[in-house]
């Protein structure tokens, strides 16, 4: 039975954490997997990571980031052997 998953991430960079980690260790298909904002607008999710944050000798923090909304991962599952894994990868992850 074919199972949508869901959650929403704070940064881009812990949606892209468990979406890489549910690819290569879980063996799920990339193409089964999708990354939005979870809003109208453009965003990168609430918080600024990864190449949004600052260089470590840059004085001021960039304000270019969109921070508009989460990021909403979603993994279309075909295998309920392996539901309960994506579950747990995406809460464990997403940090809501």
């Amino acid at each position: 039975m074919s199972q949508t998953i869901e959650r929403r991430f704070a940064t881009r960079q812990d949606a892209e954490s468990a979406v890489e980690l549910l690819v290569q260790e879980h063996g799920i298909d990339r193409s089964d997997i999708f990354i939005a904002a979870d809003g109208p607008e453009n965003s990168v999710g609430e918080n600024v990571s990864g190449g949004d944050a600052p260089a470590p000798l840059e004085e001021d923090a960039r304000t270019d980031a969109p921070l508009n909304s989460p990021v909403l991962v979603s993994v279309d599952v075909n295998d309920d052997a392996i539901v309960q894994r994506v579950q747990a990868v995406m809460t464990e992850r997403s940090g809501y």
